[in-house]
């Protein structure tokens, strides 16, 4: 073993510790930030299936879903987003007090603090039922349960900050917000110039060491009504008061809001969306160094907690609200086609209103299925910082491709605004959730590959851990074992994706999963092949991969449709291998391992060593890209679900927030089971050609009962179909000047024939 260590793997650790780059504090501690789960197994290339059919799925304890279907439901009741946006442009009074009451905003905050204590499965089904009838409203729930003081004082406060603040907090006595973004600096927090200079000043009439801190932050979500600022800024202890470094680095600290330098209240108006959010500033605003989050000890260690905290909270609000919107656009989308009709039928027997119906119904499911398995993971304890990127990256794009599909099958209808529109304002916010918590582009092109090729594979973190050893002796001792394994993983890996490859995942392990089996197959097949072409990625490129981001954003593909697969596969073995929502399943599988084959095509025809390209051509894809995505029937049958009542339908759009009011969705819930009751009736004046359902009575086509039918179903859909339309003063304050909108244009083409 020695001379192995000293002949051979000696020079190999030289080399690659003079070829390792460089890594920064805070791209080190965003890897270090969470932990690996399922990922982890993805990326051995071989993953045991049975770990992940038995783990537990996530319940609901008794006290959270009496939660959900009580204070939940109440608050959803009190809810009108059309007056919210365009009205009041904020939530009413009465909301803000019935929220804090409830202690929405401290469900995450244990029990002994005043707070719900819930767990993450309970806030995510929160936001999502929230979600479906107000974005507003759900995010000013789901930000003081993400990133923010209560989160990180819960892990790194200091007793006496927990007992101070955190009731406060649970109770709604301060309603907290976070500031990181800067203008210098979005996604590059690094870059922040905001500071905290340590210094002795002024407290509440005493001397004490603190900081003093100046700083300007915006898009600060709840910000413009926060009474309690988390702050992220770069803290100096240029006379050396608490040690010999100068320049700390990224800190967090709480600022009550009321403090004098603060300057908080303005607004900014996201994409139309009214929920407070907006820029704050400080100028010269002093803290005792114990309102550092952690006190004194935690000096310069914000990036890591911030990054900590943030690998559990992308993983729940914002996947959240992106399934209820995909699972709202499948049930307002199916019902609609379904009951509106184009020449003569309904346009839901149109394939090319099946296609994009289908896609909505498939990416509901599959979006609540990786939401439900993310936290099932949260609930035992995993930070998995990885999948929460997937997460939050491929939610927020899925959920605005079927807004767009949504958007496109209603037509008119869901374009002009006003009461009755019940996807405007949901289309309007699809740009928000893709901005916030890191932009999508970053995420796909440097995180999600970059930070899972290192915190995920089997050996890679080992071997760089070694290499930055500062003990070379202790370092090449570590780089020797963790090397040979990972060269032994490496062939297994390869002999293993050449024969799943070439037999087309015949022989591939998978569990007895009835009609599913073959689909675990593929995926096992598609892992090794993902396994052995990191490997050879990393081997070839090294450091210099992280600055290739179109290839790591294919790879990251590859790993989040592995990710997201198999979170579709648990969610139908949980549910029973129900049936009749296969064909949601197979379009979810057809649909993911067409991206997975071309994205391994466009990796194998980028990969800048052409003959290891070759080589892995030959061994996992020596036919090319196959799979062409979901057949015509997968796609009939997919969006079949969405157009009748049914125990599938409701399992795909489970609990949603339809308040039965005159609103749109009450109208048109209405007129969608008004449509199928009378659906025969109709049949038969069809074939009777017949347009008049009295004359069909009179010659005895159909009873008096079916005509009623017929025409309390017309009258619904007239109802449902309508969109809103307004007095011009209503839109306009010039038009007020004039009671004759006509006689105004008159009087102002008067005026300018005059001029």
């Amino acid at each position: 073993m020695s001379f192995r260590r000293d002949y051979v793997t000696k020079p190999i650790f030289s080399w690659a510790r003079g070829v390792l780059p460089t890594m920064s504090d805070t791209e080190r501690e965003a890897l270090e930030a969470g932990d690996v789960w399922w990922d982890a197994d993805l990326f051995t290339g071989n993953p045991d299936w049975s770990k992940l059919l038995a783990f537990a799925p996530a319940r609901l304890t008794d006290q959270e879903s009496a939660f959900l279907h009580g204070p939940v439901d109440e608050l959803c009741t009190m809810l009108d987003e059309w007056k919210i946006n365009w009205e009041w442009r904020d939530l009413p009074p009465e909301v803000w007090a019935f929220i804090k009451a409830k202690k929405f905003f401290g469900m995450i905050i244990p029990k002994e603090f005043g707070g719900l204590g819930f767990s993450p499965y309970a806030h995510s089904e929160v936001v999502r039922k929230i979600s479906s009838r107000s974005l507003t409203a759900a995010v000013t729930v789901m930000v003081p349960n993400s990133l923010g003081p209560g989160e990180l004082l819960m892990r790194f406060g200091t007793k006496e900050q927990q007992d101070r603040w955190l009731p406060r907090l649970a109770s709604g006595q301060d309603i907290p917000c976070f500031g990181l973004t800067s203008p210098e600096a979005g996604s590059d927090a690094a870059s922040m110039i905001d500071t905290g200079i340590i210094c002795k000043g002024n407290f509440e009439g005493r001397e004490v060491l603190g900081l003093k801190l100046n700083w300007h932050k915006r898009y600060i979500t709840l910000g413009p009504v926060a009474t309690l600022l988390g702050l992220a800024f770069k803290a100096y202890d240029p006379d050396h008061l608490v040690g010999n470094e100068e320049e700390l680095g990224i800190t967090v600290a709480l600022i009550p809001t009321h403090l004098p330098g603060v300057s908080i209240g303005h607004r900014h108006l996201p994409a139309m969306q009214v929920f407070q959010n907006g820029p704050n500033w400080g100028k010269d605003v002093f803290i005792p160094l114990d309102y550092i989050i952690g006190g004194e000890a935690r000096l310069g260690q914000g990036w890591k907690m911030l990054m900590t905290a943030l690998a559990a909270g992308r993983g729940i609000s914002l996947p959240s609200l992106s399934a209820a919107g995909a699972a709202y656009a499948a049930r307002t989308t199916g019902a609609y086609a379904r009951i509106r009709e184009q020449f003569g039928i309904s346009i839901s027997k149109f394939e090319g209103i099946e296609e994009p119906l289908a896609r909505i119904a498939g990416t509901a499911y599959l979006l609540d299925a990786a939401r439900r398995l993310t936290c099932a993971a949260l609930n035992e304890g995993h930070h998995p910082a990885v999948i929460s990127g997937i997460m939050k990256l491929h939610a927020t794009e899925r959920m605005r491709i079927a807004i767009d599909d949504a958007m496109d099958i209603h037509g008119g209808k869901a374009v002009i605004d006003g009461p009755q529109n019940y996807l405007g304002g949901l289309y309007r916010s699809v740009p928000v959730g893709i901005t916030v918590e890191g932009a999508n582009i970053l995420t796909r092109n440097l995180i999600v590959f970059g930070q899972g090729a290192i915190r995920a594979h089997p050996y890679l973190l080992q071997e760089m851990n070694a290499l930055s050893e500062t003990d070379r002796d202790k370092g090449l001792a570590a780089f020797d074992t963790a090397f040979w394994k990972h060269v032994g993983h490496s062939f297994a890996t390869m002999f293993r994706a050449w024969g799943r490859s070439w037999s087309f995942g015949l022989f591939a392990p998978a569990p007895d999963a009835g009609d599913a089996t073959e689909f675990y197959r593929q995926l096992s097949r598609y892992s090794s092949a993902f396994a052995l072409c990191a490997d050879m990625a990393l081997l070839t490129l090294g450091g210099a991969l992280k600055r290739k981001e179109m290839l790591s954003a294919r790879f990251g593909d590859i790993l989040s449709e592995l990710y997201l697969l198999s979170a579709a596969l648990k969610r139908w073995q949980d549910e029973g291998r129900q049936k009749e929502d296969l064909p949601a399943l197979e379009w979810c599988m057809a649909s993911g391992f067409k991206t997975i084959e071309n994205r391994f095509a466009e990796i194998l025809a980028n990969l800048p060593n052409r003959p290891v390209a070759w080589l892995l051509k030959f061994l996992i894809q020596p036919f090319g890209a196959r799979i062409t995505g979901p057949s015509d029937r997968v796609v009939h049958l997919c969006a079949q679900l969405v157009l009748s009542p049914s125990v599938a339908r409701d399992r795909l759009t489970p609990d949603l927030a339809f308040v039965e009011d005159d609103g749109g969705i009450a109208r048109l819930e209405k007129a969608f089971r008004l449509v199928v009751a009378a659906e025969d009736a109709a049949k038969q004046l069809r074939a009777a050609r017949l347009h008049d359902w009295k004359e069909a009575v009179k010659k005895g086509v159909i009873t008096q009962d079916d005509g009623e039918k017929l025409a309390a179903a017309h009258e619904a859909v007239t109802k449902v179909i309508e969109v809103d339309d307004f007095a011009p003063e209503a839109l306009s304050p010039i038009y007020k000047k004039s009671a004759d909108v006509h006689q105004f244009f008159q009087e102002l083409g008067e005026q300018r024939a005059a001029s």
